[in-house]
């Protein structure tokens, strides 16, 4: 693989390392995905991207709320009626 050396702003630099985080990819792996997609290059078919993936800030977010919200069909019964 080949090396690019790039300068950013702090402020970039900062947004850059919480992507990192947030994501559990390396900075260099954030950019190498943004590049791709700037050129429009996805590796020739487009990338599987998971829901947790798409939706990641938010799992864990909401505390509360029935245990069996996803399986107890009492919690469906008005669903659609609204």
């Amino acid at each position: 693989m080949n090396t690019l050396t790039i300068k950013i702003a702090p402020a970039l630099e900062r947004e850059l390392e919480q992507a990192s985080l947030r994501e559990h990819v390396s900075k260099s792996e954030l950019a190498r995905r943004a590049i791709a997609a700037y050129v429009g290059r996805g590796g020739g078919e487009a990338a599987f991207v998971s829901a947790l993936d798409q939706a990641g800030d938010l799992v864990g977010c909401f505390a509360g709320g029935p245990k069996d919200l996803a399986s107890n069909p009492k919690h469906m019964k008005d669903f659609g009626k609204r």
